[in-house]
This record gives C-alpha cells, sequence and structure tokens, in this order.
C-alpha cells in the first residue's frame, strides 16, 4: 500500500474502446486528485467520460493505460477476487434506479453487501442496518417492502445500504434523477449530513444545478476534464 493524502488520485487515465475500425477514446489522459473529506460533482454531457471514470473509479472497470491510486492502493494490479473486496470494503454506490430487491424489506436489503461478511454474526449484521437506516432517517421504516415507499424513502434505503460498511467513499450515479426537486434537495442534504461525517462523496450528475450544491464541481467534455472549481485542500496525513 502506497501511502496519498488523497482517497483518489489518477494520472494519465485512458480507457478505449474498439468500434469495428474506429477507437473510441472515453478517457483521454485524466489526471485528477480528491482529498478525503471531499463532496464532488462529476457532470458533463452524454458521452463526455464522466460515467466511464465514475466506473473505474468504483473498480467496475479497469483503464486502458494510466495509473489509479484508491486510498493509496494501485487499483490497476490488483486481480478480480481483489478488486472485488476493495468494492466490498470501501466503496458505497449509489444508482439512479435505486437497485432494491421489491420482496424485500428496507432493512434485508441494506443487509446486503453485508451477507459477503464471514467476520459478522447474523444478529450484528441486522442492528448494523437497522443503525444504517436510522442515519438516514428510515428507522420507523425498517419492515417496509420498497412498494411501501415515495421515491425519494426508496434512494434512502439505497444510501443505508451504500454506508453498511462503513466505506471510504460514496459514489452516487445520477442519484437525483428519479425524484422530484423536493425529494432531490433532501437526497443532497443527507448525502452533505455523510460528508460532514467525513465520508467522501462523488456524484455524478448531468444536472447543473445539482452540481452547484456539491463543494467541487468536475466538467468532463470529450473525455478531458475541461474544468475544475473550487478546488479542496486534503486534510494532512498524520
Amino acid at each position: 500500500m502506497i501511502e496519498n493524502k488523497f482517497i483518489i488520485s489518477v494520472r494519465g487515465l485512458t480507457k478505449t474502446y474498439n468500434l469495428g475500425e474506429n477507437i473510441v477514446r472515453a478517457l483521454d489522459h485524466v489526471d485528477l486528485d480528491i482529498g478525503r473529506g471531499e463532496f464532488v460533482a462529476i457532470s458533463g454531457a452524454s458521452g463526455s467520460g464522466k460515467s466511464t471514470f465514475m466506473n473505474i473509479a468504483g473498480c467496475l472497470d479497469i483503464p486502458t493505460l494510466g495509473q489509479y491510486l484508491l486510498d493509496g492502493i494501485v487499483v490497476e494490479k490488483l486481480s478480480r477476487d481483489e478488486l472485488s473486496e476493495i468494492r466490498n470494503r470501501k466503496i458505497g454506490f449509489v444508482f439512479q434506479s435505486f437497485n432494491l430487491l421489491s420482496r424485500t424489506t428496507a432493512v434485508e436489503n441494506v443487509e446486503l453487501p453485508l451477507l459477503y461478511r464471514r467476520d459478522m454474526h447474523p444478529k450484528e449484521i441486522r442492528e448494523r442496518a437497522k443503525a444504517a437506516l436510522e442515519a438516514v432517517g428510515l428507522g420507523e421504516r425498517i419492515l417496509h417492502y420498497p412498494n411501501q415507499l415515495s421515491g425519494g424513502q426508496q434512494q434512502r434505503v439505497a444510501i443505508a445500504r451504500s454506508i453498511v460498511n462503513d466505506p471510504v467513499i460514496i459514489l452516487a450515479d445520477e442519484p437525483t434523477g428519479n425524484l422530484d426537486s423536493r425529494s432531490s434537495l433532501e437526497i443532497i442534504d443527507l448525502f452533505k449530513g455523510l460528508n460532514s461525517r467525513g465520508i467522501t462523496v462523488i456524484l455524478v450528475t448531468h444536472e447543473p444545478d445539482i452540481a452547484a450544491l456539491t463543494k467541487r464541481q468536475v466538467l468532463f467534455r470529450d473525455g478531458k476534464i475541461i474544468k475544475d472549481e473550487n478546488q479542496f485542500q486534503p486534510q494532512a496525513t498524520v
């Protein structure tokens, strides 16, 4: 493990795809540092590279070229099993479509990431899931099914699931895309609260008004970063 003052650090990050005789460069030599405790919006039009960057940041894909350090770990050198392990232990994911199991209660949905943990008793898993739901304001809805919850509440369940493993970073991909304005603001406020507890939050969004509510906005175009506003000063490494 390499000591690094940033939670995410990429250098020369490049991702290409072969489409017939054409080579598409989804990411083009991207350099980016994200410090611990940041709340960052990654934005850009469709095809700008923001989703590709998020997939690589979330260890769901690997770059064609370049280096990626996640919490000091050189990601591109990891095996598939190691990538799976780092995803489960260090990263919480939140998606636009919530990705909840419809026939499973809120607390059971939140328990899912912990079911891979061999070091935890079922009672401890249940208690941690209940605590995560309480942290997002759904302590009294733990036995409700997704169809008994509003869109905003379903996204809160998804966020509880993302934090139940105590991740160092939350990656949220268009988390307000299926919500009305009021629910969207409530979800952003929830992310702000989690961020204030020290969790790094990276939010992918195509909505400028949502991006403006974060502490830093990184704009992608044609696989490159064209704007990076409100630079964050990372915490000192002890």
